[in-house]
């Protein structure tokens, strides 16, 4: 996956009790109409060229760049550059999924999947949008405020770690081949996860309580990498067999050394997206959503309360809770709005919920937050087998659970708001009557 990486720390300034969201990803617009009541100053720097605070950034006034080390959180020289055509795809890719669009619409999406300039603008648009995007949710009727840091450009290229190479490979047994591929690994797993580290600790200096993460490795894009390198060492391509079984190792590799990250703010309550991939976590892992920890909550993605999102990475063990992820109206740089769907959707949704209930109860731990969240969602019949809970967060339960906690026992304050706060009902509708679209890609850290 491509890292790119932003994060959108959000602390009311001034309110004793309001909740700091660290959203992980591509940039914020901080001029956005949306974001301008919701974003974060630190007052302990002025803009002056120097570290005023003593954390080792430079006026990171509203964030930080980590991707050309300044206090500069989105590049505005994408701004008004992109066609009217990658707004219409996401338009017409609504309108498709309601089954609204029409033939001549179709037609046209068609024909620019099939467009190579298309394509790549689109992939640069994306990247450009995500962030302000995911951070519109994150802080949605809050007063949450919202800090951005970007770590990765908007245009980013393929990365491939140059650890192994064709030299002294001919007399190698097949053992040792598959010992260095874990080894190269290994490696490439350590270098990114020092940069999530590094975030980490940043986010743990300004006392985040939520961090979210719309980003990460899913197992088809960790094929890009693992079967080149296979490549190298093996000269020849894998078989299926040996694909699956190389990105399961650089997958795990990035999970373990992925416990670095959530270590590193062990305050902060990470939440990550599932994955667009439409596979089972289960069974072929993606990174960082399958790190297992008490400060760690992962999501998968619904169409409202009604059924579960075709594209929605799922697992009965790896993915926690389900969120709506479909057709999410948010901002994009340049005081727009726009309808996005993925797993990058559903997890700020979850995010924002999240800093309510800290809201709500300062006192509350990461693993308690989590626990509300989890103990007090709408169980669902279609998520059964989607979801560890088996349900879908039910933000106004979350929160009284989390007022009731500051006089009560968490499991008693869980149990009592269940049966005060009702579940969110369905219309019923058949996901049949729906077409099935293809999300924008979350946030990779590597293409």
């Amino acid at each position: 996956m491509k890292l790119a990486v932003a994060i959108i720390l959000a602390a009311t300034v001034g309110s004793a009790n309001a909740s700091t969201i660290a959203v992980i990803d591509s940039g914020l617009d901080y001029k956005h109409e949306m974001i301008v009541p919701n974003l974060w100053t630190n007052t302990a720097e002025v803009q002056d060229n120097r570290d005023n605070d003593g954390n080792g950034y430079q006026d990171d006034i509203h964030g930080w760049n980590f991707a050309e080390q300044s206090g500069a959180i989105i590049d505005y020289k994408y701004l008004g550059t992109f066609s009217p055509d990658c707004k219409k795809y996401f338009d017409i890719q609504g309108k498709a999924f309601l089954k609204l669009a029409t033939e001549e619409e179709i037609a046209w999406i068609k024909a620019k999947v099939q467009d190579k300039d298309f394509i790549k603008e689109m992939g640069k648009f994306g990247n450009f949008v995500h962030g302000t995007h995911v951070a519109g949710i994150t802080i949605r009727d809050s007063n949450n405020k919202a800090m951005g840091i970007k770590l990765l450009p908007t245009e980013t290229k393929l990365i491939f770690s140059g650890l192994i190479t064709k030299a002294n490979n001919t007399g190698l047994r097949t053992a040792d081949r598959w010992a260095l591929l874990a080894k190269a690994f290994n490696a490439l797993a350590v270098q990114q996860m020092n940069l999530l580290t590094d975030i980490a600790r940043f986010v743990a200096y300004h006392k985040a309580d939520v961090a979210n993460g719309s980003f990460g490795t899913g197992f088809n894009q960790a094929k890009m990498i693992t079967d080149k390198a296979f490549a190298v060492l093996f000269f020849r391509k894998p078989t299926d067999e040996e694909s699956n079984k190389a990105a399961r190792m650089f997958i795990d590799a990035m999970v373990s050394e992925g416990q670095r990250m959530v270590q590193a703010s062990p305050d902060t309550l990470f939440v990550f997206a599932a994955g667009n991939d439409g596979m089972s976590n289960d069974e072929f892992g993606t990174s960082p959503a399958n790190i297992k920890a008490d400060n760690v909550i992962t999501v998968g993605a619904t169409y409202k309360n009604e059924f579960f999102a075709s594209f929605s990475n799922y697992g009965t063990k790896m993915v926690d809770i389900a969120a709506p992820g479909m057709l999410i109206k948010s901002a994009i740089p340049g005081n727009d709005y726009l309808e996005v769907s993925g797993t990058s959707q559903a997890s700020p949704y979850v995010a924002n919920v999240a800093a309510k209930i800290k809201t709500a109860n300062p006192a509350l731990r990461p693993v308690d937050i989590k626990s509300i969240l989890m103990g007090t969602v709408d169980k669902k019949s279609f998520l059964s087998d989607k979801v560890m809970t088996g349900g879908l967060v039910n933000l106004d339960r979350a929160v009284v659970a989390a007022e009731m906690s500051k006089s009560m026992t968490l499991v008693e304050a869980i149990s009592r708001a269940k049966r005060q706060v009702k579940s969110e009902s369905a219309s019923g509708l058949n996901p049949k009557n729906f077409a099935k679209i293809a999300p924008i890609p979350f946030n990779p850290m590597f293409k």
